[in-house]
């Protein structure tokens, strides 16, 4: 699976990883002025790891929802476009205001992906909606924020089972998730994160038209 223009292959203490160019973050790993992406800390990196049909190029506009403390987003905003971040929680989205600050492309919200209709009047249409949120609800979350992905957008979801229902077998779990999303999109490709989340499925999907 091809990668998008801005994301390489880099070598790390003799070790190849994911790698984009930007300023450093979480001290993470830097060589040349590539800086690490560990796929460990970040389900997009899982993603392109498990080698999933993310359709991605580079230079897309972006909304993604549960930005936590900005290390993900901050390498998507290091080879995407406009990139808006929403995170819920006021103590993480301090931290991201500081990774924004050297970052042009990057655009923090202090909102609640629930709640798209607070965020409606900044969003612009979006290429790519990443979503990385842990809460019940995680195809409704997708489905309320469709509202912002282009027709031919790519939504790309991991999906937490332990979120949805800590008793519940993982797999149920997906299912169930998965058959809510396609009341609103088709999905493209699925797979586990495994190693590097558990009970985790990340989901590439587009539209329904």
């Amino acid at each position: 699976m091809s990668l998008p223009e801005g994301v390489q292959r880099r070598t790390f203490d003799g070790r190849e990883s994911l790698a984009t160019r930007g300023p450093q973050v979480s001290e993470e790993a830097v060589v040349d002025g590539w800086r690490r992406w560990d796929p460990g800390r970040s389900k997009v990196a899982a993603m392109f790891e498990r080698g999933l049909d993310h359709g991605l190029a580079g230079g897309e506009r972006v909304l993604y929802l549960g930005a936590a403390s900005g290390t993900t987003v901050s390498h998507v905003a290091d080879f995407a476009g406009p990139t808006y971040a929403v995170e819920f929680a006021p103590r993480p989205t301090r931290d991201l205001i500081e990774v924004a600050a050297d970052r042009e492309r990057l655009f923090p919200l202090l909102k609640d992906a629930r709640k798209p209709e607070t965020y409606a009047h900044v969003v612009e249409p979006v290429e790519v909606l990443v979503q990385d949120v842990a809460t019940r609800g995680q195809a409704e979350v997708a489905l309320a924020n469709r509202q912002f992905l282009e027709p031919d957008g790519r939504l790309l979801l991991a999906i937490k089972a332990r979120s949805e229902d800590v008793t519940a077998d993982p797999e149920t779990v997906f299912e169930e998730v998965s058959a809510t999303l396609e009341s609103g999109y088709e999905i493209l490709d699925r797979a586990r994160l495994e190693p590097y989340h558990g009970d985790h499925l990340g989901v590439v999907a587009t539209p329904r038209q």
